[in-house]
């Protein structure tokens, strides 16, 4: 039986949208906040918005964001009982997690047990293949070489993945179309994984045709309780980086959409899973699912399921690690309307999506019925070139998708950024094409119909 404790402070070991996310979350419940940054972020909105902010080094994320050791003690000089990580930077670091329990400081996260399955992606494949949730044809684990590599792909049939089993990103990650283009992409791969995760080992998956990117967003507790809040698509991407997310998914049957559900959940209770997490899967267009990876944190796109399900995933996430039961049943989630997320990042897409950092000179956000924007940032503000180019997050959410659409439509029509590039008109552009609006699309949409070369 888990204690049940109440956090008094909580340090927001990260930056930008998603500090600000859980600051305000905190202040609704009463907690107290410590925000951290770098000194290049000593004037951003988290760190007002804290009762109490700390300094932990210069700017690049791996002297301050990364920093473990100012981290921690930031949390013990402020009194601290809890850190709640965010997505990216630590929020995937079992070790970390490990160090924080010796320091009996509370991660508002999964153990680091759960993080250690799902963070190794090969790891992860045989785990799902033990479950029988299925998981795409390929290699059962690491492949030790080109060699032993080209010989899984034959068996798969090309075109195949090479994926890095620590990878995220797209980093260390290559379609290899035929057998004479596979060495020498695996080898590029494997230095890229080096280069990026301090890991190298690569596995080997069938490459799915223009399938559609679907996740499950689940919640577990310290109880056994594992239920799901449906799921998201995000098949609008670039180079593997979502740009558009939303729920429900578009052009999948209501068989589909149960059984993926239901599988994230196995994925889930497989492993033991408590606090918030994802699962994703790859479905072709016979509505065969593959389980891809899981991600043991917060999402990007988590407000989606906050305006279809009326649900504060940043509160259940500090309930669940304070130890208390799941606040809603299975039964008891009710889904209203549709919501759809846009990703405006300081890019440009004309530019091959070059990021546009730099001082942002006119900020007019949109408003209105049913539009949220999750941001960080003012006219004024820069947007710094040592960390993600993210600006926020324009979240819409009407009865229906048509009328989701038309809302989200009036709402980019209102965005106005000067002094950087943006992807507003890119999302415009997609609301505009008949793939979309059909809701008949894969991960190749992007690429094959909004960017293509005339």
């Amino acid at each position: 039986m888990s204690e049940v404790r109440s956090f008094k402070k909580i340090l927001i070991a990260n930056r930008g949208e998603i500090a600000v996310r859980i600051i305000r979350t905190c202040k609704e419940m009463g907690i107290q906040t410590v925000a951290v940054y770098s000194t290049a972020d000593k004037d951003s909105l988290h760190v007002r918005l804290a009762d109490e902010s700390v300094c932990v080094g210069p700017a690049l994320g791996r002297d301050s964001y990364l920093n473990v050791q100012n981290i921690i003690a930031s949390a013990e000089i402020t009194g601290a009982d809890a850190i709640h990580p965010g997505y990216g930077f630590l929020s995937e670091r079992a070790e970390f997690v490990e160090i924080l329990q010796s320091c009996e400081i509370a991660f508002i996260g999964p153990d680091p047990y759960a993080i250690s399955k799902m963070g190794d992606k090969s790891e992860a494949r045989k785990t799902m293949m033990a479950a029988k949730v299925p998981t795409v044809p390929g290699s059962e684990g690491i492949v030790a070489n080109p060699k032993d590599g080209l010989e899984v792909a034959r068996k798969c049939g090309f075109p195949v993945m090479i994926k890095a089993t620590a990878g995220g990103g797209g980093r260390g990650m290559r379609l290899v179309r035929t057998e004479a283009e596979f060495t020498e992409l695996f080898e590029t791969a494997s230095q890229e994984a080096l280069s990026a995760f301090g890991n190298g080992g690569l596995y080997v998956e069938k490459f799915i045709v223009e399938p559609r990117h679907i996740e499950v967003q689940v919640l577990g507790d310290k109880h056994g309780n594992v239920i799901h809040l449906g799921e998201r698509n995000c098949s609008v991407q670039r180079r593997n980086q979502k740009l558009i997310e939303e729920s429900p998914s578009p052009g999948i049957s209501e068989k589909l959409r149960q059984r993926i559900c239901e599988a994230g959940v196995l994925v889930a209770k497989s492993i033991g899973y408590h606090n918030a997490g994802t699962v994703e899967f790859l479905v072709d267009k016979d509505e065969n699912f593959y389980f891809m990876e899981m991600n043991t944190r917060l999402q990007v796109e988590h407000p989606v399921t906050e305006m279809v399900t009326g649900f504060d995933l940043v509160r259940e996430q500090i309930r669940v690690a304070e130890g208390h039961r799941l606040s809603i049943s299975q039964e008891s989630v009710r889904f209203s309307g549709h919501s759809i997320e846009f990703r405006i990042n300081a890019e440009d897409p004309d530019q091959d999506f070059l990021p546009s950092p730099g001082k942002i000179e006119r900020l007019v956000y949109p408003g209105g019925l049913g539009v949220r924007i999750d941001s960080f940032v003012s006219a004024g503000d820069s947007i710094l070139p040592f960390y993600d180019s993210m600006v926020g997050k324009l979240i819409v959410h009407a009865e229906n998708r048509e009328a989701c659409i038309k809302r989200a439509k009036r709402a980019l029509a209102e965005f106005e950024i000067r002094g950087i590039a943006s992807t507003v008109k890119l999302h415009q552009k997609v609301l505009e094409s008949s793939g979309f609006q059909g809701g008949r699309f894969s991960t190749a949409f992007l690429t094959n119909e909004i960017l293509k070369t005339e």
